[in-house]
């Protein structure tokens, strides 16, 4: 009786587990499954073995049939519950399951550093002919689990972040392969230090560049808190996972323009998972991942212990795949190509790889890292270009480089270094001559000392030269914006607490900049103020602009909104591309501005963003990201615009590790997935007085924390404070200061130095 009591309550679990996937009880009469149960519970022990069990077996074949049916016509939204489900695996699942044995960093449970990110020092065991070899690793990811609310559910704070980035750089310190495990819906949205945005900045810099194999495995992979730790040489997901630019729900607020507090409807999430192209075959075919570890029917579960024979096998394999790859030994490339020719390229090698990886491999190993994101997503946009032009670049960049590489890395090295033993020379001759002379100064010194009552010559003052290119540009001389042509009177915001007067436009929006004279606050200003009045009169040439977004998801009406953003603006995309020249200075520019799509970053934004940092760095030009504004990463592109957060990151540190300045200058609003990667890494990020920065908006902050946050969480100032940003500029000095960063900050390969 007692066996077919622990039959009973499996078969309610199963009952439950369809009724949290399906969010109802009446698909497929499950509620009426439900009601036999409990009618058995309440007569379990009025009936004879033989009867109940009959009963059971019943029961468990029409679930059994259901469990099919719903497995064969799983939805996107069910994907999403199932990762959700309390009964789901999790990292400690992984870590007791799959590794030998595993030590916590950072502190144990809840007495940690941030207990929704856990770090532990494994050892995996590879069986090659029957014979084990043991290997350490460092495991890396989002616990949510089971039950315990000091998790947070898997959403880590910044402090979680930065305590993997912490034990990432003791495995590269170690030289031992890296595991990322990725559960998490989403980072929790603070700012305070060291920030969400700016840490998962960090972390995907430090990534790009970490000198030993990282494998990364997504169950639930929720947008800038997946990309935290998502950076790797091998992507796997599990088959009933799913990775997304946003939540569901979150879509279905945003598209319904759902008031806070407001139901969002359940057929409209419905149709946002669908549209999101979340699920793990979609990827797949998006190609922002690498592979499937095929899971259990309706997904794995925290018990099913042969799943987890499955992801050892599978993480040993990823770890090898990538090892081998980088491998220059003879014997080791002769397997590998062997295996292919023989079409199993997808069975575990028979040999033992060592994980260690030598200069020339880890080398190779970043190089593959780089061209891997590198060709990331080029499916999602589109470009005008014919391919005679194409052709054409090609063959300029070549020539660029070739050029620049003469001009500024030979020539000027070698000037550079004639300089040097010249100035050495002369400085040990000097040296010399004193050593020879000291003994008549000395005499000379005693017959002149009858002289010291003179008057001292005065000492010459040496000043620093000015720049060659005086500033020959005075706000609105070039350009008046269209705000001033209104003859009316407007009221600055801060007038009650500063007494501010009330604003002639079109003297605010011509003489002043749109800069209130008496307390300073910066009204806002459409993107042409600035490219008329930063940069030197005609310098400006655009390039990249045949480079067009599109609707690769086939997203319902965005090709309508796409077409409106480019009628409005004339441009093909929310990123502008340029060449300019402050004051004499050449420089590259990448502007996400308003006007498109709000400056939302998608494949086509994230592409022209990575060759503006391959022009600068062919050219040895300074590189100016200006964010005139930014509403994050573009949820109609999916994943394909979530993978632009490492792309770019990648570029960005290939520029800056050849010796470029990457300035970063923040205006108006800048939020969300372009601020935690490619525009919160740079060392030189200054911010617009009247700007706004962070991670989340309100709304997103008040309804994942729960608390109010203060009216200036996201300003400037409390960006400085924290230490997110280097200079609050006022609008009007942005040229003045922008050429005093390109003058006194940056490495001495830029061109002008």
């Amino acid at each position: 009786m007692n066996d077919l009591n622990k039959r009973l309550k499996k078969i309610e679990q199963r009952i439950s587990y369809l009724i949290h996937i399906k969010n109802t009880g009446s698909w497929g009469n499950l509620s009426g499954f439900q009601a036999d149960c409990e009618n058995l519970k309440k007569s379990i022990y009025d009936m004879d073995g033989e009867s109940l069990a009959a009963k059971l077996e019943k029961l468990e074949n029409g679930i059994s049939f259901l469990e099919e049916r719903c497995e064969e016509g799983l939805t996107p939204m069910e994907r999403v519950r199932i990762v959700r489900s309390p009964l789901r695996f999790t990292l400690k699942d992984i870590l007791e399951n799959v590794y030998e044995e595993y030590t916590e960093l950072g502190g144990e449970g809840e007495f940690n550093i941030d207990p929704a990110m856990m770090v532990a020092k494994a050892t995996i065991v590879r069986r090659i002919k029957k014979k084990p070899y043991t290997s350490s690793v460092m495991v890396i990811g989002q616990e949510t689990g089971h039950g315990e609310e000091f998790r947070n559910g898997g959403s880590c704070k910044p402090w979680g972040n930065e305590k993997a980035l912490r034990y990432m750089k003791v495995a590269e310190t170690e030289g031992i392969p890296i595991h990322f495990y990725i559960f998490t819906p989403g980072s929790y949205p603070i700012e305070d230090y060291p920030g969400a945005a700016q840490q998962i900045a960090r972390n995907i810099y430090a990534m790009t560049k970490l000198a030993v194999p990282m494998i990364s495995v997504i169950s639930e992979g929720g947008s800038g808190g997946a990309e935290a730790i998502g950076l790797s040489d091998l992507r796997l997901m599990f088959s009933h996972g799913y990775y997304s630019v946003i939540s569901p729900e979150g879509a279905a607020a945003i598209e319904g323009r759902v008031r806070e507090g407001g139901k969002v409807p359940a057929e409209l999430i419905e149709k946002c998972a669908r549209q999101l192209h979340i699920t793990a075959e979609e990827n797949l075919q998006m190609g922002t991942i690498d592979r499937i570890i095929q899971e259990p029917p309706l997904g794995a579960r925290n018990d099913d212990f042969g799943f987890f024979t499955i992801v050892r096998s599978e993480i040993i394999r990823a770890t090898d795949e990538v090892v081998l790859r980088t491998k220059s030994v003879r014997g080791f490339r002769a397997y590998e190509v062997k295996r292919k020719k023989a079409g199993k390229p997808e069975e575990a090698p028979q040999i033992d790889i060592p994980w260690a990886l030598d200069r020339g491999e880890i080398k190779k190993l970043l190089a593959q890292r780089s061209k891997k994101y590198r060709n990331m997503a080029l499916n999602g946009f589109t470009s005008q270009s014919m391919p005679a032009e194409s052709v054409f670049r090609t063959l300029q960049s070549a020539t660029e480089k070739l050029y620049y590489t003469l001009r500024y890395d030979v020539l000027k090295n070698q000037q550079k270094q004639a300089q040097k033993v010249i100035k050495e020379v002369s400085g040990e001759g000097s040296a010399f001559l004193r050593g020879v002379t000291a003994p008549l100064t000395a005499v000379y010194g005693l017959f002149s000392r009858s002289e010291s009552k003179k008057p001292a010559a005065q000492p010459v003052v040496i000043t620093p030269s000015s720049p060659a290119t005086q500033d020959p540009i005075e706000l609105t001389d070039t350009y008046t914006s269209p705000l001033a042509n209104v003859d009316r009177t407007i009221t600055c915001p801060n007038a009650e607490k500063n007494n501010c007067q009330d604003h002639w436009v079109p003297d605010l929006y011509g003489e002043f900049g749109g800069v209130c004279d008496n307390c300073g606050h910066h009204f806002p200003l459409e993107y042409q103020w600035y490219l008329k009045n930063i940069f030197d009169a005609r310098s400006i040439r655009i390039f990249n602009n045949d480079i067009a977004s599109q609707n690769t998801l086939q997203y319902e009406g965005f090709d309508l909104r796409l077409q409106m953003a480019k009628s409005k603006t004339g441009m093909n995309s929310a990123n502008m591309t340029f060449h300019a020249k402050v004051m004499g200075i050449n420089l590259v520019v990448s502007m996400l501005y308003s006007d498109f799509r709000n400056g939302t970053v998608g494949a086509a934004e994230g592409e022209k963003f990575v060759l503006a940092c391959d022009t600068a760095k062919r050219k040895k030009r300074p590189l100016l990201a200006y964010i005139h504004t930014t509403g994050g990463i573009r949820i109609q592109e999916g994943t394909l615009g979530v993978i632009q957060m490492p792309k770019c990151t990648m570029a960005v540190r290939e520029y800056i590790d050849a010796g470029g300045l990457y300035i970063v200058v923040y205006d108006n609003n800048s939020y969300a997935g372009p601020v935690a990667s490619f525009l919160g890494c740079s060392p030189y990020q200054f911010a617009i007085r009247s700007s706004r920065i962070g991670f989340a908006g309100q709304r997103v902050i008040r309804e994942t924390t729960g608390t109010e946050i203060p009216p200036d969480y996201h300003k400037s100032r409390s960006a400085l404070r924290r230490g997110h940003i280097q200079g609050v500029w006022d609008r009007r000095d942005f040229r003045k200061n922008l050429h005093k960063v390109l003058q006194t900050m940056g490495s001495p390969n830029l061109y002008y130095r």
